[in-house]
C-alpha cells in the first residue's frame, strides 16, 4: 500500500505546461500512454438496481449512455481492461474503465510524465496535497464538494459525519480536490513483541505498565547474563515509537499535540521526553537495551530475536509473530512471539487514522467528470466496496462464518490482497476507497488477533492529533526547519542515552538549541493552522 510521492518542485515546473493543456477546465481527452487494450465500450442492458446491494443511494447504471473513462495507477497486472475487476463495473455501472497501468516500481516516473504533458487520465492520484490543491485552484481536477449532490456516500461520509474532512484537506476556500480513503487501516499494526515462551520458562508475567516492564528485563538479564533483552532494528525511529507511551507522540513527531493543553508542542524539549529518555538510558547502563539499538541491521537484529538467548523483546510489525516462528520452528518449535502491552506511563500506543486524503485521488476537469465521480462514490458504498475488495459473491467468493473463501484459490497457501490483484484485479491502488471489512486483508492469525483484542479491549490509543492544512509558505517554513530540528534532535537524544555524563544540565542546555534552532517557530506554525481549523470545525 506505500504513498509515493515526488517533490512539490515539480509541480510547479511543470504547471504552465499542465494549465496550458487544460485550458481551464476542458482538460485534454487523449489518453496517457496505457498497459492495456482501447476497446471501444459495449452498450450495456439495463440492470436491476437493488441486485448489487447497498449502493448508499446510487442508482445504476451510473451513466445514460456507454461511457468510458481513463484510470491511471499502479498495478503488476498487464491485463487489467480483461480483468474481471473491469467487466463487472462495466455490467453494473455503464461505464468503461480503460486502465493506464504501470508497474508499482515505475508509476511516479509515469506520472511525471503525463503531468507534464498536460494529457491527464480521467483518474488518477500521486499528487501530494499541496500540489493538487495547486492545479485544483487552476481547474484542472475538480472540486470534489462542488459535487456532492450527485455523490450520496461521499456527502455522508465527509460533509456530514466527518465535517473536519473539508478543513484538514481542502483548500482555503474549504475545496477537496482529493477523495478520501475511509475505514483502510487495521486497528493495531505495530507494538511491543515478546518471547512468551522464554517469560513462561521464567515465570515471568507480561508487564502492565512500564516498572513491571524494567523488572521483566532485569530478570531476562539475571537468567541470560550474557543477553541484551532489550533489541531494536528502527533506529533513531524508536524515539518516536516509544513516545505514544508518554504522551508525546504523533503522526508530526516530534512535533504533537497536547490534548489537555489543546496546543501544539515541541515533543523532544518536553518533560515527558526527558522522563522517557532516562527510562532509556537507565536500560541501556544495566544492559537491558541491545547497544547496537541505533545502528543494528534487519539481518542482525533477526537473528538475535530467533536465538534462544541473545534478545527477546522488541518494536515491531505484527507480521513479524508469525513469520519469526515460521522461519524457526523446525529447530524450536516452542518459538512463542507474542504482542505486548504498550510501554510508558499512558499505557497507550499509536493510534491509525480511519480517514486518510493523502493518495491524491483526484478527477480531472473534463467531459467524464460527472461520471468518474459518480463511479468513484460507487466505489465508496457498500457494494462498490466489496467489489473491490472481494469481487462478486456467488462467483468469485463465497462466505464461511464471517470469512470469505475463494473456490478458484483453493490450491494458494495464503490468499491475499496480491494474490486477489492478480487474479481478479481487486485490490488495485486508489480504487480502494472504502474496503470491506470481511476482506482477507482484515483476516488475522491468532497471534495477529489476540494484538487486535488487546488493544482494543484495553482501548489503549493514543488520541489521534488534529489533521492541519497548512498554507504553501507555511509548509516551506516546516519543511525547511524540519530537517535540521530531527537531525538536532536524535543526535541529541542518542548522547543522552549513551554518554554517562549527559544529564540536567546538557538537557538545559539542548533546550536552548531547539528553541534557537526554531522548535518554537514550527510550534507557532502548528498552533496558527490549529486556530483555524478550530475556527473552522465550529
Amino acid at each position: 500500500m506505500s504513498k509515493k510521492w515526488f517533490s512539490m518542485a515539480l509541480v510547479l515546473t511543470m504547471l504552465a505546461s499542465l494549465l496550458a493543456a487544460c485550458g481551464g477546465g476542458g482538460g485534454s481527452k487523449e489518453p496517457a500512454p496505457e498497459a492495456g487494450g482501447n476497446t471501444p465500450p459495449k452498450e450495456t442492458a439495463p440492470v436491476d438496481p437493488n441486485q448489487y446491494g447497498d449502493t448508499g443511494g446510487l442508482t445504476l447504471p451510473l451513466v445514460d449512455k456507454p461511457t468510458k473513462i481513463t484510470w491511471m495507477l499502479p498495478s503488476d497486472k498487464t491485463d487489467l481492461n480483461t480483468s474481471l475487476i473491469a467487466k463487472e463495473i462495466e455490467k453494473r455501472t455503464g461505464i468503461t474503465i480503460d486502465f493506464q497501468a504501470y508497474s508499482k516500481a515505475t508509476f511516479q516516473d509515469k506520472l511525471r510524465v503525463v503531468v507534464a504533458s498536460g494529457k491527464l487520465p480521467d483518474i488518477f492520484h500521486g499528487l501530494r496535497p499541496n500540489e493538487l490543491k495547486k492545479i485544483g485552484k487552476q481547474n484542472a481536477v475538480v472540486a470534489i464538494n462542488e459535487y456532492a449532490d450527485m455523490l450520496p456516500n461521499f456527502k455522508k461520509l465527509y460533509m456530514e459525519e466527518n465535517p473536519s474532512v473539508l478543513s484538514s484537506y481542502g483548500d482555503e476556500k474549504g475545496n477537496l480536490y482529493a477523495w478520501p480513503i475511509h475505514n483502510l487501516n487495521r486497528d493495531v499494526n505495530h507494538g511491543f513483541m515478546y518471547r512468551k515462551d522464554i517469560f513462561d520458562e521464567l515465570g515471568i508475567k507480561e508487564w502492565t505498565n512500564t516498572e513491571e516492564f524494567y523488572q521483566a528485563l532485569k530478570t531476562l538479564k539475571e537468567k541470560y547474563p550474557d543477553s541484551y533483552p532489550y533489541a531494536s532494528k528502527n533506529k533513531e525511529y524508536i524515539f518516536r515509537d516509544w513516545a505514544y507511551g508518554w504522551g508525546i507522540g504523533g503522526a508530526n513527531y516530534p512535533v504533537y499535540y497536547d490534548e489537555s493543553a489543546k496546543v501544539w508542542k515541541f515533543a523532544s524539549i518536553q518533560p515527558e521526553h526527558k522522563e522517557m529518555l532516562d527510562f532509556m538510558k537507565k536500560l541501556y547502563t544495566e544492559g537491558l537495551l541491545d547497544p547496537e539499538f541505533l545502528t543494528d541491521t534487519q539481518e542482525s537484529w533477526t537473528s538475535k530475536m530467533t536465538t534462544s538467548n541473545k534478545a527477546f523483546v522488541t518494536y515491531d510489525w505484527i507480521g513479524r509473530l508469525d513469520m519469526f516462528y515460521n522461519q524457526i520452528k523446525d529447530t524450536n518449535p516452542k518459538y512463542d512471539l507474542r504482542y505486548g502491552n504498550p510501554v510508558g506511563p499512558t499505557g497507550n500506543g499509536m493510534s491509525l487514522p480511519k480517514i486518510d486524503a493523502g493518495f491524491g485521488i483526484t478527477v480531472t476537469n473534463n467531459d467524464n467528470k460527472e461520471a468518474a465521480l459518480k463511479l468513484l462514490d460507487y466505489l465508496t458504498s457498500p457494494s462498490g466496496a466489496t467489489l473491490v475488495t472481494m469481487g462478486v459473491e456467488g462467483e468469485t467468493f463465497k462466505m464461511e462464518g464471517d470469512k470469505a473463501v475463494y473456490p478458484e484459490l483453493t490450491d494458494v497457501p495464503l490468499v491475499d490482497i496480491s494474490v486477489l490483484e492478480d487474479k481478479y484485479g481487486l485490490w488495485l491502488e486508489g480504487m480502494y476507497l472504502n474496503p470491506d471489512r470481511r476482506s482477507v486483508y482484515y483476516n488475522f492469525t491468532e497471534k495477529e488477533q489476540e494484538a487486535q483484542d488487546k488493544r482494543m479491549n484495553a482501548n489503549s490509543f493514543e488520541p489521534l492529533d488534529p489533521v492541519l492544512n497548512f498554507t504553501d509558505a507555511e509548509s516551506a517554513t516546516i519543511a525547511e526547519l524540519q530537517v535540521n530540528l530531527e537531525k538536532s534532535s536524535n543526535e541529541f537524544n542518542s548522547k543522552y542515552v549513551l554518554n554517562k555524563g549527559y544529564g540536567d544540565a546538557q538537557w538545559a542546555e539542548w533546550q536552548k538549541t531547539a528553541a534557537a534552532q526554531g522548535a518554537d517557530k514550527m510550534v507557532e506554525i502548528f498552533n496558527a493552522a490549529q486556530q483555524r481549523f478550530d475556527a473552522s470545525t465550529k
